[in-house]
């Protein structure tokens, strides 16, 4: 999977919004398939028109805690956006997760204007619960 270092710089060589949304639409086919066993309704995220599973994971193998998540939807922009969120948070710190702001970086790529307001429900949806689960693993610890 690409960086949000990389993914911004191939947005920012691409003019049009019919490029972006396909190269969107590249970056969900290269996400991981989700595990069948992970697709739950306690994974299922709410507020999104399409279907959305996400599972987060705090994995504190050699030094510090990092914040881990899978994520699928069954629409081809939502699994693009999985994408750049995995790129934004996966691999972070809890408090990095808890203070990462999304929507200057989804601004910056030129996609803020050009999601529907479903989709952007379903962005806000997302990055709700990313923030909810490592929210409770702070309070946890």
């Amino acid at each position: 999977m690409p960086t949000l270092s990389e993914i911004t710089s191939d947005f920012a060589l691409l003019d049009d919004w019919e490029d972006r949304y396909r190269y969107l639409i590249e970056l969900g086919r290269n996400l991981p398939p989700l595990p069948e066993a992970l697709r739950t309704d306690a994974n299922k995220v709410r507020g999104c028109a399409s279907q959305v599973w996400l599972a987060t994971e705090i994995k504190t193998e050699n030094g510090p805690r990092q914040f881990t998540f899978v994520a699928d939807s069954d629409a081809h922009i939502v699994r693009g956006l999985v994408a750049i969120l995995v790129a934004m948070y996966n691999g972070r710190s809890v408090e990095e997760v808890l203070s990462i702001e999304p929507d200057p970086v989804f601004a910056k790529l030129g996609l803020k204007e050009h999601l529907t307001p479903q989709r952007s429900n379903g962005l806000a949806s997302m990055v709700a619960r990313l923030r909810a689960d490592a929210a409770a693993d702070a309070s946890a610890t």
